[in-house]
């Protein structure tokens, strides 16, 4: 019997690490890759066409959910489990409609890695309690409010375009890195900053980190010690 292969996305080398040994423990199943930010996952996942990606949502250069749409873009069939930090229920909703079938939290156990991994295996969907609950609370509410759902939305050639100017890159570097002229990257900004109501740059990050496109990091002289002594590692 063929090995089921998976290819790990994660920026996080050390957790990337540890998600790798897990999965080979399993006797059927093979790492075939391992990517460090949205783009590097897009393309692996075209080169090794992996039975499954395992994918955060947190990541440089491309985050998770707008690297899951291309991905399913080209190959719908693709199965993905997103494994994150990330409950929110914009990012959640987002995913699913762009064929994301399984979602398992960073803070639930191996157990319920394990299990995710084998149901996907089995063509089958699976999310962790959480997210199953929080997409209970969003259906009860969009059928008693159906204008509750109407919100800004930004197309997929937008939001990268606010993760990579939210990370810092200049518009002649994005508009470089997307393959476009600097003119049409600056009609996008436009675009972008109208649908949302922004008037500077630094609102546009704001809102990036809200919306979980794109994390803040701590120096750490600055992170405030949590009740525990533990460093608190994010701002949202």
């Amino acid at each position: 019997m063929n090995a089921f292969r998976i290819l790990v996305a994660d920026d996080h080398p050390i957790f990337r690490f540890g998600l790798c040994s897990l999965l080979r423990s399993h006797p059927s199943w093979e790492v075939c890759g391992e990517a460090a930010d949205g783009r590097e996952a897009v393309e692996k996942c075209r080169q090794l066409k992996p039975d499954l990606l395992i994918l955060d949502i947190c990541m440089p250069r491309l985050n998770g959910m707008d690297a899951a749409r291309q991905i399913l873009k080209d190959n719908p069939a693709q199965a993905i489990l997103v494994l994150t930090a990330v409950d929110s229920e914009q990012v959640v909703q987002d995913c699913l409609e762009a064929g994301v079938r399984g979602w398992v939290l960073k803070s639930d156990g191996t157990d319920d890695m394990m299990t995710a991994v084998e149901a996907l295996q089995r063509h089958k969907s699976i999310f962790s309690a959480r997210i199953s609950d929080l997409l209970t609370e969003v259906y009860k509410r969009h059928r008693g409010d159906p204008s509750a759902a109407k919100v800004a939305r930004l197309s997929p050639r937008e939001r990268e375009v606010v993760q990579l100017l939210g990370e810092g890159k200049t518009s002649k570097e994005v508009a470089t890195m997307l393959g476009v002229t600097l003119k049409t990257l600056k009609t996008h900004r436009g675009n972008v900053m109208l649908k949302l109501k922004l008037h500077s740059i630094a609102e546009l990050v704001l809102y990036a980190v809200r919306n979980e496109i794109i994390h803040v990091q701590l120096p750490a002289a600055l992170r405030l010690p949590n009740p525990t002594g533990a460093a608190s590692q994010r701002i949202n």
